[in-house]
């Protein structure tokens, strides 16, 4: 294992977006690091406000930066808000690496995410495959977003010598997902959809397409050790990739998720909907390179999730599990 290059022990560090997914998850992974953990919710500061988030960051004095903040959603709320997932992801960019410059943060890491890759980009995706092709239509604004916020880190690095990092998550999963039958990603989705059919003793499930797409999965927590492990380890000019490093079909997937759920019925593929892409596989040899892996194996993270789902989620409880 790289040994440290920034402790982060007896830091303040700040996590902007500590509510979402991975930024819950960077809360639960700082508690072993023996740092001060900073935080501000939506209503205390508004991170598209530049005059806000340059006193905040004044006040509070962050050392390091964790910038996992965004505006998200499926393919329905990008579609129809493309301007809105601009501006908002452009400005909080824009308004916290600015702030960070300006406070002399010592170092912040941005959290971008795999779609800012080409739609035909090569499997597995290496870092260099950016910029190398046109993005996915339906996520374009995002991802456009996503880009210029990796390239303003790299910029500020180059031209006033911030030690301001990137790192491009592949699909992530685990506690805090989001579980809603239409904007949710595919493993939720298929965790809900699995769940459902076991309650109504459904005798068969139906899944889109063949099934045969692959697709990588990476558990929340294990990302959240990444990015720490970057924060403290890596000072580079390029983005890194963070993925599992394997990936499983659409139909294994299935199979996996009603055996955690109980679902004991047949499962079939409907070949007359759309697959969408064949593979998406992020190519994560530099990070393993630098002595990380994951540790958290896809069935035992689905079984985890689906506990914390059965626990939290609301629409769970309702359906009587």
């Amino acid at each position: 294992m790289t040994a440290p290059l920034f402790p982060l022990a007896g830091r303040r560090v700040w996590i902007a977006g500590h509510k979402g997914m991975v930024g819950s998850a960077l809360v639960r992974r700082l508690a072993a690091e023996q740092c001060e953990i900073l935080t501000a919710d939506r209503a205390a500061l508004d991170l598209r406000d530049q005059a806000a988030v340059n006193a905040w960051v004044a006040a509070h004095k962050p050392e390091a930066v964790f910038l996992a903040a965004a505006r998200v959603g499926g393919i329905l709320a990008n579609s129809s808000a493309p301007a809105d997932f601009l501006f908002d992801n452009l400005a909080i960019a824009l308004n916290v690496i600015e702030a960070a410059r300006h406070g002399g943060v010592a170092k912040l890491l941005y959290l971008g995410s795999s779609c800012i890759y080409p739609k035909f980009a090569p499997q597995p995706i290496p870092e260099d495959a950016l910029l190398s092709g046109a993005l996915e239509p339906t996520h374009e604004a995002y991802a456009i977003a996503k880009i210029a916020g990796l390239k303003m880190a790299q910029a500020y690095r180059r031209q006033h010598g911030c030690d301001f990092i990137s790192a491009m998550p592949t699909n992530l999963y685990g506690p805090g997902d989001n579980f809603d039958p239409v904007t949710s990603h595919v493993l939720p989705a298929l965790m809900r959809k699995t769940h459902e059919a076991r309650l109504r003793g459904d005798a068969v499930l139906t899944i889109w397409g063949t099934g045969t797409p692959r697709r990588e999965f990476l558990h929340v927590d294990d990302c959240a050790d990444a990015l720490v492990f970057l924060m403290k380890t890596y000072s580079g000019d390029g983005h890194i990739n963070v993925g599992a490093g394997k990936d499983t079909t659409i139909l294994e997937l299935t199979r996996m998720m009603a055996e955690v759920t109980g679902f004991a019925g047949e499962i079939r593929t409907d070949p007359s909907k759309p697959d969408g892409t064949p593979r998406k596989l992020m190519d994560s040899s530099r990070l393993n390179a630098m002595g990380w892996r994951p540790r958290i194996a896809l069935k035992d993270g689905i079984a985890a999730t689906y506990r914390w789902f059965l626990e939290h989620h609301a629409e769970a409880r309702g359906m009587g599990a």
